[in-house]
């Protein structure tokens, strides 16, 4: 048995998981924003009251690593690695793209084995974060950062179908809507519930972060915005 509370702060959602093993026990989530902060301790409090467990007998802390939202994975990841260093429990990480894969996975389970799976969150402009990956979970294209254009998977699409999830998705859908290839689903959501199965993995094969030195996986170094400048002397 391995209870295992999970924490997923890198997107526009605040959610906190309880699992046992495979089982989900509890699930606190909300996506109002910039509520990471306010909730994120109160979700903690919550699951383990729901599932009448005291925070000293869970096993490991679990926390999105990203990419993702800057603040929103600091917030995180302070909060999970305050609890491992309170309790002397051990640390987790979890890709949130894979994370998302996960998920998505769970809720077309009889997609197409040619389909790849491409999580996509949101960066600025016309650029996404996405990864892609097989039915089997196997990561085929690590997580990086793309403007996207028409002709972003042209490459790929030779010889896969493409489904695209994530609040990525919505703002380069116009982009590959008529494309036959290329499907949607619209109606996903993160979640901390998607980061069991990775976690129980990692935690039965003894895979744990470093308190002390881990960091959260930002992909991008934020880059102040310069002010524009031009003809002055």
């Amino acid at each position: 048995m391995a209870l295992i509370l999970h924490i997923e702060t890198a997107t526009n959602i605040c959610s906190v998981a309880l699992s046992d093993d495979e089982k989900l026990l509890a699930l606190r989530e909300t996506s109002r924003t910039n509520s990471h902060s306010e909730k994120i301790t109160v979700f903690v409090q919550e699951v383990l009251a729901e599932s009448k467990t005291e925070i000293k007998d869970i096993d490991a802390v679990n926390v999105s690593m990203g990419p993702g939202s800057y603040t929103g994975l600091r917030i995180g990841v302070s909060v999970a690695k305050g609890l491992c260093y309170a309790l002397d429990k051990p640390l987790i990480s979890t890709g949130t793209l894979t994370a998302m894969a996960y998920g998505a996975m769970q809720q077309c389970p009889d997609m197409d084995n040619s389909t790849l799976l491409c999580p996509m969150l949101d960066a600025r402009r016309m650029e996404v974060y996405y990864a892609l990956f097989k039915k089997n979970m196997h990561e085929i294209l690590p997580p990086c950062a793309k403007i996207m254009d028409e002709h972003s998977f042209s490459d790929v699409l030779k010889d896969h179908r493409l489904l695209l999830f994530g609040d990525g998705m919505d703002k380069c859908k116009t982009l590959f809507e008529k494309n036959q290839d290329i499907d949607f689903l619209c109606d996903f959501v993160p979640s901390a519930k998607h980061m069991i199965i990775p976690a129980l993995q990692k935690f039965h094969d003894h895979i744990f972060e470093n308190i002390a030195y881990f960091e959260p996986f930002y992909l991008k170094d934020f880059i102040a915005g310069k002010p524009n400048v031009k003809g002055l002397k």
